[in-house]
């Protein structure tokens, strides 16, 4: 069975990587083979088939249920058009300072004309993008009618980002939208009956119990994830120390919590049970007491769960208390690894997505390592208080060493400190903080209040420490995403590590790890240069890289309070790539969708300048290590690739009058054979002036087409002397400026130049040496619901 169950996974996961969905013939052939696998059970080379058969049914599983979900389709001619929709609010809302965002559940659409999925993800904002001033009380369960604009599902596409249309693939979302304007948006019914209705609307009650009981304080998301699971609430800076100490897992209702609170459940209704039948009840001579334990426990389990919002951690360990409680039910022992494969077959059934999220390998594989480690230790465990430590060490060394390499290919870094963080965390959150957070969002009145207190201050006086733990210059260490055969001898010497006490030579198993660890950022040759155009949306964000050398020019928009292209996009980006430093980041100018992410990276990464023309004041300069104002005429040159700034002037800052796009850092990156011009939001008066003051040097093979390609820039003059053979435009998709203008674009064509658009390709990465070479994210990571 668990090799049969382990390649069902291995087959969901392969349908995951492909770009096109498969022909029904190749899924019927694998769940044929399948059939012939049961049918010789006794065959010799079962095994092999059992392999390939299991592999091509969760291959054909996933296809099938990924049909289904991409059926329902908002037509591509029905983007963009406003649209008055019935349904109701399916689950819990998350409201942020310029408004609220909720999924509806679509019952019909006024008027019948077009057809629209059944699940849309919505945002009601407060007096922007031609919405109403004031935004609805929505709440879990109520029936609207609303006015709303859609489009189909599309996010960011970059390395190592996140993947917000998979995301929406598995969410059952199939378009997304906002509200707008309208007089005939209202309130049908307050609560319109239904069990996921019932569960989101006492999420809701719950989360505002704890809001109310904590308004002001700093961790009162923690403590509302706690309870409910819901990690929205909880600010970016926060997870970065939570991150980096490696305690992230337990800032939600995880495997551990449940447990315990199924434990206590089952164990108050074990000793009740058997002391009925001291009573004329007599309750365990109609039910052994063991059943009814396990039968409470796994109730309790599920009502946890549903509160948790059902995520792959939760999911995990009810399936397997689930099954733990069924086998003792039929008087069965069932064995920990069947378990665990029972819980992981159950999981990749309901939802063949979850083998996209770093959740899912990290949850599943901690529980594998314990077992692993735990497997052939010969005597009985140790007890008594200082048995128990010495256990519990045992066990926290297993998961963090044994999920180094996991840890190292999904994020690209390790927490150094967090087998001392976790030492803390684990018995803080999990019997102290989380007891607490529950018994205060339930308990009514002062006394409630009193509990969440004391639940937020203990979070207050971790965190104040995990701080500490954060600030150490070695707390992480870092190192790009391994190749698979890096990847493939660490799991191995991991593995080697870990065998028990007699093993011949465990200490070889560090050696194999070393490649892992020390390999190095990948990086052009000499006198070559890279530069990636990163998917950060309606903004700006580039990576220049030469043989030794980093800089980013613009850090991408502000998406969001705590959200932006910096903590979203890049650095994700150089986490997964391993890169630490820059030599440099360039600012060309104050507009928000450049400088969005400045403070994000300047935080997240050893930056040695900053340039940009930014008054002295900014933020982003003070938070800056050095500062130097973009000036034309700088020049500076790494590993043979010269660096020209050729915009603005120095008189242009004597100017108050000027748009902060009049000062835009124009820079000319070149290797003496290929060059490219980065020129920001530059207009039509700095490109003439460009032109005049030295049109030569404004030859480019590849060009940033300026402000997005609005129609105040790319003049024809300008672009006859750039001439260039590339052209990248980065924009939104669907931006509200529409960017770039169509009489913009098609000039560039005239030129016969290569169109290049984020929006449609993603990430680019253009390779400099004797030629350009180019190639987009959605090609070479192509998957089925790109464009769907």
């Amino acid at each position: 069975m668990r090799i049969a169950i382990c390649s069902f996974v291995a087959g969901v996961a392969w349908l995951q990587c492909r770009a096109a969905l498969p022909t029904w013939s190749a899924l019927a052939f694998g769940a044929a083979l399948l059939l012939a696998c049961l049918m010789v059970r006794r065959a010799r080379g079962r095994i092999p088939l059992l392999i390939a058969g299991g592999a091509l049914l969760g291959f054909g599983w996933a296809a099938f249920l990924a049909d289904g979900a991409l059926a329902d389709q908002l037509a591509a001619v029905d983007e963009g058009r406003d649209v008055t929709l019935v349904g109701t609010i399916d689950n819990l809302p998350y409201r942020f300072d310029g408004g609220v965002r909720f999924n509806f559940a679509v019952e019909h659409v006024v008027g019948g004309a077009l057809k629209v999925p059944p699940r849309v993800a919505l945002s009601w904002y407060s007096g922007s993008r031609g919405t109403v001033a004031t935004v609805g009380d929505v709440q879990p369960g109520q029936r609207w009618q609303l006015t709303v604009r859609l489009q189909r599902p599309h996010g960011n596409a970059n390395p190592g980002g996140f993947d917000y249309e998979a995301w929406l693939l598995e969410q059952g979302v199939r378009a997304t939208g906002y509200v707008r304007a309208d007089d005939g948006n209202r309130l049908l019914h307050a609560f319109v009956a239904a069990p996921g209705a019932v569960v989101e609307r006492v999420r809701a009650a719950l989360r505002a119990r704890i809001q109310a009981a904590l308004a002001g304080r700093t961790y009162a998301g923690v403590v509302v994830a706690l309870v409910i699971g819901d990690q929205r609430g909880i600010e970016q800076a926060d997870w970065q120390v939570f991150n980096r100490t490696g305690i992230g897992h337990l800032i939600s209702i995880s495997g551990l919590h449940i447990t315990m609170i199924a434990g206590l459940a089952a164990w108050a209704v074990s000793a009740l049970w058997r002391r009925s039948f001291f009573t004329d009840a007599r309750l365990p001579l109609r039910l052994p007491a063991q059943k009814a334990a396990a039968l409470a426990g796994t109730v309790v389990a599920l009502l946890y769960v549903l509160l948790a919002g059902f995520g792959v951690p939760a999911q995990r360990t009810l399936y397997m208390l689930s099954v733990v409680a069924l086998a003792l039910w039929m008087g069965r022992l069932a064995a920990v690894s069947h378990v665990l494969c029972t819980a992981l077959a159950v999981v990749v059934l309901l939802d063949p997505w979850a083998v996209l999220w770093p959740g899912f390998w990290l949850s599943f594989g901690a529980v594998a390592v314990i077992l692993f480690a735990g497997h052939g230790r010969i005597g009985p465990p140790p007890t008594g208080p200082r048995g128990a430590l010495l256990l519990a060490g045992r066990t926290q060394w297993a998961v963090t060493a044994g999920l180094v390499p996991l840890t190292l290919l999904l994020f690209g870094q390790v927490s150094i400190v967090s087998p001392v963080a976790n030492a803390v965390a684990i018995p803080l959150v999990s019997f102290v903080v989380t007891p607490l957070a529950l018994a205060g969002s339930l308990v009514p009145g002062p006394p409630g209040d009193w509990l969440l207190l004391l639940a937020h201050w203990t979070v207050e006086m971790l965190a104040w420490l995990l701080r500490l733990m954060a600030g150490w210059p070695a707390a992480v260490w870092r190192a790009p995403a391994p190749q698979a055969w890096v990847f493939a001898l660490g799991l191995g010497g991991i593995l080697w590590m870990l065998m028990p006490r007699g093993w011949p030579h465990r200490w070889a198993g560090a050696v194999a790890l070393l490649p892992m660890l020390l390999q190095r950022p990948d990086h052009p040759r000499e006198h070559t240069f890279r530069v990636t155009a990163f998917d950060v949306g309606q903004g700006m964000a580039l990576l220049v890289e030469t043989e030794r050398h980093r800089l980013l020019y613009d850090t991408g928009p502000a998406y969001a309070p705590g959200a932006d292209g910096g903590s979203r996009v890049i650095l994700p980006y150089l986490r997964m790539r391993g890169i630490a430093t820059l030599d440099g980041i360039v600012v060309s100018h104050g507009d928000t969708d450049h400088t969005g992410g400045a403070l994000a990276v300047l935080e997240g990464v050893d930056a040695s300048w900053l340039a940009s023309s930014l008054p002295a004041d900014h933020a982003i300069v003070r938070a800056a290590p050095r500062h130097v104002r973009c000036s034309a005429g700088q020049h500076w040159e790494w590993d043979g690739i010269a660096f020209d700034m050729l915009h603005p002037t120095p008189a242009s800052y004597d100017d108050a009058h000027l748009k902060t796009n009049a000062r835009s850092c124009t820079l000319r990156i070149s290797n003496g054979r290929r060059t490219v011009l980065l020129a920001g939001d530059i207009e039509a008066a700095q490109e003439a002036a460009l032109v005049d003051r030295g049109a030569d040097r404004l030859r480019a093979d590849v060009l940033l087409a300026p402000h997005h390609g609005s129609g105040t820039s790319s003049t024809p003059a300008f672009l006859q002397t750039v001439h260039p053979d590339i052209a990248i435009f980065q924009v939104g998709y669907r931006n509200r400026y529409h960017h770039p203008k169509p009489e913009v674009y098609d000039r560039y064509g005239t030129l016969g130049a290569l169109r290049l658009r984020t929006d449609d390709a993603g990430a680019l990465t253009l390779d400099f040496g004797a030629d350009v070479a180019w190639r987009g994210y959605r090609s070479e990571h192509a998957r089925y619901w790109y464009g769907r």
